[in-house]
């Protein structure tokens, strides 16, 4: 057990956090500073201050990172289109390297000498908030309480804070967990561990259900400079702002919603449900303008990395150099990828409806089905001709000929 007189703590005022606050006072008899993000919590953030120092901080730390998750963390992935095991757009594993990096900036400037992180010893948050620790501050000793205590499940957490009167967000009518930021809300654990259950209707909060979603479908209009989304229907905004916009427009619709069953990266399959609207129309208008604006062979090529990156942000590997090296392709990739896309909204589907750039390589003059003065189809034929050619050699082989 590391010997720590002061430990700054990833804070969210839940249950998991709030007990933790307490039991790293009394288990390590240590002055507990808290620290919580402000990703786009919302109204969840309003009571944090007070409930942290009535849980026995000494002080308590919250920072609005909303740009910042935005700008330096959300688009750079969604220039790489990071989707993970084709459906999970990595809402919550990209706010974690944001998270732990500013905890380590505060337990910088408190002279702390541990930090500590609410994650479990079964799920992926560990380790992302580990390697974040150990990319950036290596000299921090790191507490993970799920990993040390008797405590054995949230139903022991709940009875914990009854005890302590710690007031707890979570009880045993509602048992699953939620995650917030500006991004997406994760749901997990409780009635959703079963597989084959259907998440409660009532669990939804971003998106309405598709089937009570207005009858009349919405346009919109996204536009795009160097990979980043600048403008909704023209109208520029900042990039947290933007976000924010195309949540409640895309969650009106019932714009994505996903339920899936992962891999962890500990070696476990888990079942999440995940809401994210704005990002999900947001990959959608990035998709249809890279058809437009990327070389075949660059798109294919980054097609090819889109699995590897986003395993690394799933993983936690969000400040490792094979990381930063791979967003630097990407973004090389991105230069060209500037214009505007057009969308509609509808019942839970996001469906483009056109696409243009003032650095497109689509040429209708030579597309076109009509009489052209670009292209000789014959020369067709000896390029078929020559990617036939092993093709053939093979099949003569095969049938003994020459």
């Amino acid at each position: 057990m590391p010997d720590a007189k002061k430990i700054v703590l990833a804070y969210s005022g839940g249950l998991d956090t709030s007990v933790i606050l307490r039991w790293l006072i009394e288990r390590y008899e240590a002055e507990v500073v808290a620290f919580c993000a402000d990703l786009g919590q919302g109204e969840e953030l309003i009571p944090v201050r007070d409930k942290g120092l009535r849980t026995g901080a000494s002080s308590v730390h919250v920072l609005d990172l909303r740009e910042e998750f935005v700008r330096d963390f959300i688009f750079p992935m969604l220039r790489a289109n990071a989707v993970y095991e084709g459906s999970y757009l990595l809402g919550t594993s990209i706010a974690r390297p944001l998270i732990a990096r500013a905890q380590v900036d505060i337990a910088l400037k408190e002279g702390a000498d541990a930090v500590a992180h609410g994650a479990t010893g079964k799920g992926n948050d560990q380790v992302r908030f580990e390697l974040t620790y150990a990319a950036l501050a290596p000299q921090l000793k790191v507490i993970a309480p799920w990993r040390e205590w008797d405590l054995r499940s949230r139903t022991d957490l709940i009875e914990f804070a009854r005890r302590h009167g710690i007031e707890v967000p979570v009880t045993r009518e509602r048992p699953y967990s939620m995650d917030r930021n500006l991004f997406h809300i994760s749901y997990e654990g409780g009635v959703l561990e079963d597989p084959w259950a259907e998440p409660p209707a009532k669990m939804f909060l971003l998106t309405q259900n598709p089937e009570d979603a207005p009858d009349v479908a919405q346009e919109i209009t996204v536009d795009f400079e160097s990979g980043n989304p600048v403008a909704v229907d023209g109208r520029r905004r900042d990039p947290a702002d933007l976000l924010a916009h195309l949540n409640r427009v895309g969650g009106e619709h019932g714009v994505g919603r996903v339920d899936l069953v992962e891999n962890r990266f500990v070696g476990m399959k888990s079942r999440g449900v995940y809401e994210t609207p704005g990002g999900t129309i947001l990959h959608a208008a990035h998709r249809a303008l890279e058809s437009i604006t990327l070389d075949r062979e660059t798109l294919h090529l980054r097609d090819s990395l889109i699995p590897r990156y986003a395993e690394m942000i799933y993983y936690g590997f969000w400040f490792a150099p094979e990381r930063q090296a791979l967003q630097t392709l990407i973004d090389e990739c991105q230069r060209d990828v500037t214009g505007t896309v057009r969308l509609k909204l509808y019942k839970g589907n996001v469906t483009v409806l056109g696409r243009k750039s003032p650095r497109t390589l689509y040429r209708t003059d030579f597309v076109t089905f009509e009489a052209d003065d670009v292209y000789r189809q014959r020369d067709a034929e000896g390029f078929i001709n020559l990617q036939a050619l092993r093709l053939k050699i093979r099949a003569l082989r095969d049938r003994g000929t020459r």
